[in-house]
């Protein structure tokens, strides 16, 4: 049984099993993630491009690795389809789709239509957030995609992070791959992805709070695109 939790991962033990990590490659972290955590260990995945690269490395790693995705009710059409190519792509793979306990319909009642409009950190709160909080509940770490690149509010992390939100470790192999090179691996071992990234959609969330990305803009730049103080969802900011 790994020693590692949320309570033991001091600043100085963190320091050290970066700087031991960083002295190899994406699937030493992965391997090391696994052999420490095993079942303990959930990946959260957006099926986005970053995923599409962890997905493949993991199932070499890991062939019934646990995997969940959060499904909001407001994902384009696009995704879904993503989610079932997988599926039969990697058969082994436990995908739990995660609901949020709010309905839509529901949630109108309490706060109004469209809630992502008026207050969208409510909305990534009561769909995304909450329902992460209960997956991850008797998980000590969970993976992430996150790319050092993707935006100033992802530039400082590391490896293996402590995560103050959720009470647990974050692992993020693939904090030190630029965009070309999560592509680069797409298109060499023919991966599936999700078909609006060829519609200029680098990143993809919830259908009404993203957009297509104009040539020259930030990569994030199309989420959340009507809030400009708005730019992560509140699975990675801290608590």
């Amino acid at each position: 049984m790994s020693n590692w939790s949320y309570a033991t991962a001091t600043d100085d033990r963190l320091a050290v099993i970066n700087q031991q990590l960083g002295k190899g490659d994406t699937l030493d972290v992965i391997k090391w993630a696994y052999q420490t955590f095993q079942d303990d260990l959930i990946y959260s995945c957006s099926f986005g491009a970053e995923a599409m690269v962890l997905i493949d490395m993991i199932s070499d790693v890991k062939k019934n690795a646990q995997i969940i995705f959060l499904d909001t009710h407001l994902h384009f059409k696009e995704t879904y389809e993503l989610i079932e190519k997988i599926r039969a792509r990697y058969p082994h793979l436990r995908i739990t789709v995660k609901q949020p306990v709010v309905t839509l319909a529901q949630q109108a009642a309490a706060h109004g239509d469209e809630l992502w409009l008026n207050q969208p950190d409510l909305c990534c709160q009561i769909r995304k957030v909450e329902p992460m909080d209960q997956a991850l509940r008797g998980a000590v770490a969970w993976m992430s995609g996150l790319r050092r690149e993707q935006s100033a509010t992802r530039a400082s992390v590391n490896f293996v992070n402590r995560d103050e939100k959720f009470e647990s470790l974050k692992i993020c192999p693939l904090i030190h791959w630029k965009s070309e090179e999560v592509w680069q691996y797409i298109r060499i071992f023919e991966l599936p992805y999700n078909a609006l990234h060829d519609q200029n959609y680098p990143s993809i969330g919830c259908a009404p709070c993203t957009r297509a990305v104009a040539p020259g803009e930030d990569s994030r730049s199309g989420r959340w695109a009507a809030h400009a103080d708005k730019t992560e969802c509140g699975l990675h900011l801290a608590k």
